[in-house]
């Protein structure tokens, strides 16, 4: 007799990962009013997660119980949606009826999804014949929801979507803005890939620093002149800082204040995003509502700090923060900077990852001679020294973030050694 027992947990994370790992490429839908009626709560908490998607920000999603008759009397007295979604339990035959009945109160535009449990290729034929859009069998997960909504509203010969990661530091001076620019040049050297980097710290960014740029032009014109921009005006505003790599450099100038809206940047990053496969979000240390806004929407977070309580505390804030806006992506990931600093005291790499309940994405030991040259040189890490540990490690970050590999379990068990070989080629 085995004496492994069954875990209904274990199929329950494995749903969610297959989730999430379904909606990883699906674009954002568009503007538009979704109506439910379902006569299962298997079939309605789905379609409840989806609408609480950051993908279905736009869209506006209403769940009613009582299936197609319950929506037949519903939209006797009122409009109808952009889309409804049915579930009917009903027989073929009876199932065809009740949709006849539901046509005479449906606008001609609005798109119909039907949920249902008969698997069969004939009722399937004849409900595309009567102009319903899709016909999907129960049972049915957030994914296939968003997947279905997405498949109707969503050009499929439009240029997709490129991905968007946000960079953001636990705390002011952990190299956030560091780690953001040479994973983004990583992934352009290393993959010829068009990536875009967009520092959105107008008053102290220091992308145009790094990358030894000084343009006339970048963020604070897109950010000021919404009405202007399309994908030729952003082009214009670019500067180009290697083959595959652009930058909107803000103008670390404080001759302005930077008081912006919520979605002050959406259009901006949006626009990138139909520019670039990958889009590299350098967001500052702060929290208001535009800056909120930029991480709920991201494809992927990373947040880097120091091995250090503050730091520790800060995370856990944003961890659990996001968490709450962001229930159906995977948590951000967690990049520790800084680490070996001679005779400070640091919370180990184990202390610093439990509360927290994630593994670091990437151990970056403290190296402020490779840091330090390139810094004062406008020159990235790579380029500094290619064959450094350390541009080893920003070069398996920008690996992880393009999905080209999985994370990696084995950084901690290498860091001691990694940490002692830095140490002794600083004496």
């Amino acid at each position: 007799m085995s004496n492994l027992a069954y875990d209904p947990a274990d199929d329950a994370e494995e749903t969610l990962l297959a989730d999430l790992a379904a909606m990883r490429s699906l674009r954002p839908i568009p503007r538009v009013s979704i109506q439910a009626f379902c006569e299962t709560e298997s079939v309605a908490g789905p379609i409840e997660r989806a609408g609480e998607d950051r993908r279905m920000a736009k869209a506006h999603v209403k769940v009613h119980m009582g299936g197609i008759p319950t929506a037949i009397e519903f939209y006797q007295s009122a409009p109808t949606p952009n889309l409804i979604v049915l579930e009917s339990r009903s027989e073929p035959k009876e199932l065809m009826q009740h949709l006849a009945a539901l046509s005479e109160h449906c606008d001609p535009s609005t798109k119909v999804v039907v949920v249902g449990y008969y698997n069969d290729v004939g009722l399937y034929r004849e409900l595309i014949r009567s102009g319903i859009s899709e016909y999907v069998i129960a049972p049915v997960s957030m994914a296939d929801i968003v997947s279905v909504i997405s498949s109707i509203f969503i050009d499929p010969e439009a240029e997709p979507l490129g991905r968007s990661v946000a960079f953001i530091g636990a705390k002011g001076g952990v190299g956030s803005s560091t780690m953001a620019h040479n994973a983004a040049w990583a992934m352009s050297s290393l993959f010829k890939s068009e990536v875009v980097v967009a520092d959105l710290d107008l008053a102290f960014g220091t992308a145009n620093i790094n990358f030894d740029q000084d343009p006339a032009q970048g963020m604070a014109e897109a950010v000021f002149s919404p009405e202007r921009i399309d994908e030729v005006y952003l082009d214009r505003l670019l500067a180009q800082c290697a083959e595959h790599l652009s930058l909107l450099a803000a103008p670390s100038t404080l001759d302005r204040i930077y008081d912006f809206e919520p979605e002050a940047f959406s259009q901006v990053i949006e626009t990138a995003q139909r520019s670039a496969p990958m889009l590299v979000l350098d967001v500052p240390h702060m929290w208001s509502g535009w800056s909120k806004h930029t991480l709920t929407k991201a494809d992927e977070i990373v947040i880097t700090a120091t091995p250090e309580l503050a730091n520790l505390r800060n995370t856990k804030n944003l961890v659990d923060m996001l968490k709450r806006l962001r229930p159906n992506d995977a948590p951000p990931k967690l990049v520790l900077n800084q680490v070996g600093v001679q005779k400070r005291p640091e919370i180990s790499v184990q202390d610093f990852a439990e509360p927290l309940g994630i593994t670091p994405m990437a151990v970056v030991p403290f190296d402020p001679l490779l840091f330090g040259n390139a810094a004062n040189n406008g020159r990235m890490l790579g380029e500094m020294d290619a064959k450094s540990p350390v541009v080893a490690i920003i070069n398996e970050i920008a690996h992880v973030l393009t999905g080209r590999t999985e994370m990696k379990g084995r950084r901690k068990a290498g860091l001691g050694s990694l940490i002692e070989k830095l140490k002794r080629n600083r004496k």
